[in-house]
């Protein structure tokens, strides 16, 4: 359906279909398309402790900025406020997973575009940003992602499927206008082969952007469940 702000019940439905954005976007793509190498950032902010003999953990985001439901135009999106408040809760580095080419600022004409990929199975090409190199140490992933059309935007997939999940265990999160995680666990538990995924977390996007200490609640419960 193509989303449009001319009735309330549209703009429900448009709510839901893509529930929780965040930063950095991207274009559609047809669903050969494959992953392009990963980049380091180190212009962003990470933490970086010394991993030898330790457990290590990462957190590993897709987020989108601009206009987003219930929030408005944001620097910065809501999972990736989400994303830092794990972060800091556990002292882990953070990876951003971008879209090579972003998505439009206008919500609308996200949600469409997100719709087009998830319809076709697209694998957009895609870049990680921040502690790359964490990733290969790393025994625990933090999995974020905003909740677009009832699944992980396209770009996650990407991501999952470039990669080998052995002996690494997975913990979802999410941001979301009312559906909850929905189907993604056992549709990542599909994609990341090898990985063992553990129960997520499903935030509210407007609580992620607009209450920093409800968020940060939600996460330490859920962080103090984990095994």
């Amino acid at each position: 359906m193509h989303i449009r702000k001319i009735a309330a019940a549209c703009i429900c439905i448009t709510a839901l279909a893509l529930g929780g954005c965040g930063s950095a976007g991207a274009h559609a793509s047809g669903s050969n398309d494959t992953a392009r190498s990963h980049d380091s950032d180190t212009s962003k902010t990470t933490n970086t402790p010394d991993r030898k003999g330790k457990n290590m953990a990462v957190v590993v985001y897709f987020s989108r900025a601009g206009e987003n439901y219930g929030v408005g135009s944001v620097k910065v999106g809501n999972t990736a406020k989400l994303a830092e408040a794990i972060a800091q809760a556990t002292d882990s580095p953070t990876i951003e997973i971008t879209r090579d080419e972003p998505y439009p600022e206008s919500y609308d004409k996200t949600a469409d575009e997100a719709q087009s990929e998830h319809r076709s199975n697209a694998r957009p090409q895609i870049t990680l940003k921040g502690d790359v190199d964490a990733l290969d140490d790393a025994t625990t992933v933090y999995l974020g992602y905003p909740m677009w059309w009832g699944d992980a935007p396209m770009p996650v997939y990407s991501f999952l499927e470039g990669h080998d999940w052995s002996g690494k265990t997975m913990y979802p999160f999410c941001t979301h206008e009312g559906s909850g995680l929905g189907s993604t666990p056992g549709n990542i538990a599909k994609a990341a082969h090898g990985a063992k995924v553990e129960d997520g977390l499903a935030v509210r996007g407007t609580d992620a952007q607009k209450d920093a200490a409800k968020t940060r609640r939600a996460v330490d419960q859920w962080l103090s469940q984990q095994k």
